[in-house]
């Protein structure tokens, strides 16, 4: 009895074990059945929504080779995910144009070389204004303090990095000091770029009277899936009449102080004059963007500044009917004459900058990139060289900067356009990021920004080694990298 009961018990053992195996086996099925459907939906999501061939491309190999790590990351990156975002970002800018603000609308005589990029941006190129180079973190944060502590009525910020450091915490000292003396302060800051802000620092300027919306709860980017769109702008605007914009972010890495990266090369630039107002429509847009609200009373007469500099703003970003940051290069690029410089820290071009790039070069152009020679995030470093040699062998130099770490972003065609902002040579400003450039014609502005970019380039070296002579590793992740072009 006991061995047939054992018999017994062995074979409801065996029993239980095979209908646990075939449950495995089911749900092994189904969970490759889902995983196949899902990728096929994905890759049917990148074919019809992806906005340039090669990120559909880039996509669709990802899915089908390896589904269990691409389907997750496309959850998160895939462009798709924008489409509601799209809609409300259309609807903050018809509320701004149906409320009639009063940015200055009357356009000079624009000449050709300005014109398409009044297009671009849908403002007009304004006449009288000033333009000041700010060269390094010290210079910059030295004109926004002061332009703080000098504000009567108002000031608008806006940062994609802000931390709670030496220079992190001055800058919301000076913040707190303005509002206490009654001047109205709004900040905005980007989630993904300031995700180690204390919630401590965002309490502390609220207690304070600034009005600061929680990045982590805004209403438009409170969504973990949406990280992959982010404001990039940084923009300080002090009682309508001066604005800044350029590179830098509020961090003590911005003024050289990280050992690890050492000196931090970067420009801002300062502008009074009628171009402020469009800075200031593009805070306005990215307030009402994340909170609903539609400012009031501010200040869109700036002081026209006597024999100032034409310039206008373009405003670019991933809601665009056009690609507009794609675009913005491509045009800036195709206007010269006889130079391209750019200044950049990520050279991770779509293939139609690629194209413009090496025909400008291929038709005599002086064209040079200045790009770091040392690596701040590995991916876009590693991509770019595989760019560097189509690009070397159509006549482009390529000067990395060696004294530190070459972040500015700056563009100069001929002696007379000259261009500064937050947009890199990538596809993730092209895009992905809402960015502001500022583009200015001027010869002696433009000889400036020429002074400036040449000393910088006393502090390089030329790279003269193909892909093929670097070490193995970079040979093959830099061809790696390159298919993850469409979001770096």
């Amino acid at each position: 009895m006991t061995l047939r009961g054992g018999a017994t018990t062995l074979c409801d053992n065996d029993d239980r074990k095979a209908q646990r195996g075939r449950v495995t086996g089911y749900l092994t099925a189904l969970t490759g059945v889902a995983l196949i459907a899902a990728a096929a939906y994905c890759v049917w999501s990148a074919v019809s929504s992806a906005r340039t061939p090669q990120g559909a491309l880039a996509w669709t190999i990802f899915l089908v080779a390896a589904p269990w790590v691409a389907v997750p990351a496309y959850v998160v990156f895939g462009q798709h995910k924008l489409r509601g975002q799209r809609l409300s970002h259309r609807h903050t800018l018809a509320l701004t144009e149906n409320a009639n603000l009063p940015v200055p609308g009357t356009a000079p005589a624009t000449s050709d070389r300005m014109r398409i990029f009044s297009r671009l941006a849908g403002l007009p190129v304004l006449r009288g204004n000033s333009a000041e180079l700010l060269i390094d973190g010290h210079a910059t944060f030295d004109a926004i303090f002061r332009a703080i502590d000098g504000a009567h009525d108002y000031v608008l910020v806006q940062f994609y990095t802000i931390a709670d450091d030496g220079l992190g915490q001055d800058f919301a000292d000076r913040l707190i000091a303005a509002a206490a003396r009654g001047v109205t302060v709004r900040l905005l800051c980007d989630r993904v770029g300031s995700h180690n802000l204390p919630r401590a620092y965002w309490r502390r300027l609220v207690d304070a009277g600034v009005h600061f919306p929680d990045p982590r709860t805004t209403l438009h980017r409170a969504s973990r899936s949406r990280v992959n769109f982010r404001n990039h702008r940084k923009t300080v605007i002090v009682d309508g009449q001066w604005a800044t914009l350029g590179g830098h972010n509020v961090t003590d890495l911005y003024l050289g102080l990280d050992p690890g990266m050492g000196h931090w090369r970067d420009t801002h630039i300062a502008l009074k004059g009628p171009v402020v107002s469009q800075i200031q429509l593009g805070f306005v847009q990215d307030w009402h963007w994340q909170t609903g609200e539609m400012l009031e009373r501010l200040d869109w007469s700036p002081d026209v500044i006597a024999e100032g500099v034409d310039a206008v703003t373009v405003l670019m970003g991933p809601t665009d009917d056009f690609d507009t940051g794609a675009l913005f290069f491509f045009s800036a690029i195709m206007r010269a004459r006889h130079r391209v410089w750019i200044a950049t820290p990520y050279v991770v071009p779509d293939f139609d900058t690629l194209s413009a790039l090496k025909c400008a070069a291929l038709d005599g152009c002086d064209v040079r990139l200045l790009v770091p020679a040392r690596i701040d995030h590995y991916l876009p470093w590693l991509a770019a060289f595989a760019f560097y040699d189509e690009l070397r062998q159509a006549g482009v130099r390529i000067y990395r900067y060696c004294d530190g770490f070459q972040h500015q972003k700056v563009v100069l065609i001929d002696d007379d356009l000259a261009s500064i902002g937050t947009a890199n040579l990538d596809n993730r400003s092209f895009r992905l990021n809402f960015e502001t450039m500022v583009m200015i014609e001027d010869t002696e502005f433009a000889a400036r920004t020429d002074a400036m970019l040449r000393e910088d380039m006393k502090a390089t070296d030329l790279l003269e080694t193909p892909l093929s002579h670097q070490p193995l590793v970079m040979r093959i992740g830099a061809r790696l990298a390159r298919l993850l072009a469409p979001v770096l």
